[in-house]
């Protein structure tokens, strides 16, 4: 039998005897041969191991001791990185979406040490154009990365260096990667968070379209699933319109607090060399100012843990109007039909028409309060200032912001092209939805609400006991019940009446739907989004 190590410097798997505590007492022959052997064997191996070992680890000192002279980080350090450790600790592969971000922060920072004297206006010039050049290799998809390109940062300094020379090498003066990082992430973030508001507007828009267009069409509203009165399908929409509309308001807020700049922080202490940071905010466009503490600066994700809340509970409201028209397209219902952009078949019953749309974004939302509670996790053990565990938002931020804005244009999508069925929503109201209309009936004859609730309770007894619908009863069946029903409580039974009767401001009627959506609108053109 055979158990295996890893080698410290190759990260390659080693095999060795295994021993078993039970040999040396109890399965040794009389002349203690097998102890004998087993000793030989073991000593055999331990010798070999140290011999690859040491091999291994002085080959993969040759092999990355060019790489290891590249690292930002390697002046320190004299022994080759294990290449399981190198894998485990690189960024590159998910953080060089940043790359566009990281050289606009670059050029900007050597401006700013030109300003303060740092570097001539001739070298910050050199590295200016030579990260134009850079960034056309990224752009054209002709960037070469190369061995010892752990991040963003350390390939497009590289490369830089490669490009114009050692004046290169001056970039990083009174520069950290802990500043640097938090200053590229919140760079992306602002940019990919309007990308979002001006999808969120889209969507909005959608919505307001669609409930001028159908505002006439009625439908049953629903509490703990039961049909409970009578609704329009536009106001309908709108409700879900207006989380969204929340939603918008908590990005719009959110916005300022990513929007502020880390760079000319350092490490941790500030930067020694009086970079202008105003300066610097100014050129990138940070319009929330400057971190105000060094160490908070290059300490702080929580503009990161704000936008996965944003994006959870987006989805979350999402996730309910999905679900809303998951049941509503239902063979029950039919109330609404996907179209055919935004659904798709069985593989065995050909009759199916599926809402995948609208299940991926209800399953979606899942993922994002997963990805929530994840970076929260991240985030509560770690001490003042940067640690490695920041690198963990990353994968967490790309995949909550990129399936939001996926989610919010499938959904606009759907609501631009969705079928509506009027007669299937009209044949799912029933007279006893108009059980609450009918006590305020007599609430306007002047009888207290609680008392008229208990009489129409007993015109719904009533007519379940002879077995028809509360509308067929007749005016001299409800005076049974109380005298001051006359023959105008017949004009109960009209659904669009009911409607029309919640006319207050956010409510069912015609007039209020519309009002409604002109609100939204107003919103939207006030935002200028």
């Amino acid at each position: 039998m055979q158990s295996h190590i890893f080698g410290a410097a190759q990260g390659q798997h080693i095999a060795q005897p295994a021993l078993h505590s039970g040999w040396q007492g109890s399965r040794t022959g009389s002349n203690g041969r097998l102890t004998t052997t087993l000793h030989t064997q073991v000593r055999k191996s331990r010798n070999n191991m140290t011999t690859t070992t040491s091999q291994a680890a002085a080959e993969a000192q040759q092999t990355d001791g060019a790489a290891s002279t590249k690292k930002l980080w390697g002046g320190r350090f004299t022994g080759a990185t294990d290449p399981l450790m190198e894998k485990f600790n690189e960024s590159l592969p998910f953080d060089k979406r940043m790359w566009q971000e990281d050289i606009r922060g670059s050029q900007a920072y050597v401006k700013a040490l030109s300003k303060a004297g740092v570097v001539t206006e001739d070298e910050a010039a050199t590295i200016v154009d030579g990260l134009n050049n850079v960034a056309k290799e990224w752009q054209n998809d002709t960037f070469e990365i190369k061995q010892g390109d752990e991040d963003i940062h350390t390939a497009n300094e590289r490369r830089l260096s490669e490009v114009i020379g050692s004046v290169g090498g001056k970039l990083h003066t009174g520069r950290s990667r802990n500043d640097q990082v938090a200053t590229d992430t919140r760079l992306w973030l602002m940019n990919k968070l309007n990308e979002i508001r001006g999808s969120l507007a889209d969507l909005l828009r959608a919505s307001v379209a669609r409930a001028e267009q159908d505002v006439d069409v009625l439908m049953p509203g629903f509490t703990h699933l039961q049909p409970a009165m009578t609704v329009r399908w536009s106001h309908w929409l709108l409700g879900h319109a207006a989380a969204w509309q929340r939603d918008d308001m908590r990005l719009r807020d959110l916005m300022p607090r990513v929007a502020m700049l880390p760079l000319g922080s350092g490490a941790l202490a500030g930067n020694p060399f009086g970079v202008d940071r105003q300066f610097i905010a100014k050129e990138l466009g940070f319009y929330g100012g400057v971190c105000p503490n060094s160490m908070d600066a290059v300490s702080d994700r929580d503009f990161v843990v704000e936008t996965l809340f944003f994006c959870s509970l987006h989805l979350v409201h999402l996730s309910r109007w999905a679900e809303d028209l998951i049941i509503y397209s239902s063979g029950a219902f039919k109330y609404v039909q996907c179209s055919d952009a935004y659904a798709t078949g069985s593989s065995l019953m050909p009759q199916k028409k599926n809402p995948d749309a609208l299940e991926l974004i209800r399953g979606k939302a899942g993922r994002l309060q997963g990805n929530l509670s994840g970076m929260m996790a991240v985030m509560k053990g770690a001490p003042t200032t940067y640690n490695k565990d920041f690198q963990e938002a990353w994968e967490l931020m790309f995949d909550s912001v990129d399936t939001a804005y996926d989610c919010i244009r499938i959904a606009t999508g759907v609501i631009s092209t969705i079928k509506i069925n009027p007669d299937r929503m009209l044949s799912g109201l029933s007279a006893d939805m108009l059980a609450t209309d009918l006590a305020e009936y007599l609430v306007r004859k002047g009888i207290p609400f609680r008392e008229t609730h208990h009489i129409s309770g007993a015109a719904v007894k009533l007519a379940e006991d002879k077995g028809c619908q509360l509308s067929d009863l007749t005016t001299q069946d409800l005076q049974g019940i109380n005298k001051l029903f006359e023959d105008d409580v017949q004009e109960v039974w009209d659904f669009d009446r009911s409607a029309e009767m919640r006319d207050t401001e956010g409510g069912a009627s015609k007039r209020s739907v519309l009002q409604q959506a002109e609100k939204i609108k107003t919103y939207l053109s006030q935002e200028g989004i």
